[in-house]
């Protein structure tokens, strides 16, 4: 047996800049983060070697690719050829809240077959795949950033080329602040899930037009970078609120009377800045509270908080228990 963990990520600044649509005519760049939720995949040998069985929401018994319901399965396993095998995922965050869990997914699941195969991987080829698996072979009209961020995990600030190159820079900051900007960062579940396809695709068709704000929140995200790096924390922020007031111009289902309601109460009790993540409309909203913590729980006691810790590792394979060729 081969288990891989993979963690989510969240994304402060500069998100949608990731996007070919912006990245090919101006790059861009985000400051995001992997925290300790994780996405698990689990492969072991199946004893009819002529047969694939999946297990995730529901169990796929198959004679070939084409009959994988599971497009990311689907897609990957007819590119590796692999058969004969039980491969199962479990997660830590449900999937569609805002955490990049499909590319989380698709990192964990490469990995793992890469693995499988005897093959040792490197971070970047692996979000470098990860991304042509997702974007340029099932076409979805979603950004690099969740896959570099599955891949590498820790802290870091990512600057999309025109060219297609991603450089992956980490953030260097005291331990004191590391551990106050974790006790900072209130994670809340407001409940639903979104259709990031669908929003990423209104946000890409816009991008001429909000090209201005787009780039405001690359700005963002550079300030961001320096700031923490000078370890000031509290400067996290004032820069989620302005990202995030530009964010919501991006595209029109972003936002909405709820989440907009949740992000006043959240700053009324004492937050200074925060965001919806991932493209928006529902999932994960996170907010930077310097001081008075306790009140802004109770403010938002009606929706459960998940503790924020970030991860260092990237994806990982935890457990193998012989060689594989």
């Amino acid at each position: 047996m081969i288990i891989t963990r993979t963690p989510f990520r969240v994304s402060f600044c500069g998100g949608g800049s990731d996007l070919p649509a912006f990245y090919e005519r101006y790059g861009g760049c985000v400051l995001s983060t992997s925290i300790r939720k994780y996405m698990y995949l689990s492969l072991h040998d199946y004893f009819d070697r002529d047969k694939i069985i999946l297990k995730y929401s529901q169990t796929e018994l198959v004679d070939s690719y084409d009959q994988i319901q599971h497009k990311y399965f689907k897609q990957c396993l007819s590119d590796f050829q692999i058969k004969g095998v039980a491969i199962s995922s479990m997660a830590d965050i449900p999937a569609g809240t805002g955490l990049g869990s499909s590319s989380s997914f698709t990192v964990g699941l490469l990995q793992l077959l890469h693995a499988y195969k005897g093959e040792y991987i490197s971070p970047y080829k692996l979000a470098k795949d990860a991304c042509e698996v997702e974007i340029n072979k099932l076409g979805e009209p979603i950004g690099k950033q969740d896959q570099f961020a599955a891949a590498f995990g820790g802290l870091k600030f990512y600057e999309f080329a025109p060219n297609g190159f991603v450089k992956v820079e980490p953030i260097i900051m005291l331990k004191e602040s590391y551990i106050q900007l974790e006790k900072n960062l209130l994670l809340f579940y407001i409940g639903g899930t979104h259709s990031a396809s669908m929003i990423l695709t209104e946000q890409s068709k816009n991008i001429i037009d909000k090209a201005s704000a787009q780039l405001k929140m690359c700005d963002i995200a550079r300030a961001l970078k320096r700031e923490l790096q000078n370890n000031n924390i509290d400067a996290m922020g004032e820069l989620l609120d302005e990202n995030w007031l530009l964010k919501r111009t991006l595209a029109s289902n972003i936002s909405n009377p709820t989440i907009d309601y949740i992000y006043d109460t959240a700053l009324e009790a004492g937050a200074t800045g925060g965001k919806l993540l991932g493209a928006g409309g529902a999932g994960f909203m996170l907010f930077y509270v310097p001081k008075n913590h306790d009140d802004v729980r109770a403010a938002l006691s009606q929706y459960r908080e998940v503790e924020f810790e970030i991860d260092n590792s990237g994806s990982s394979i935890i457990f193998i228990d012989k060689e594989y060729k």
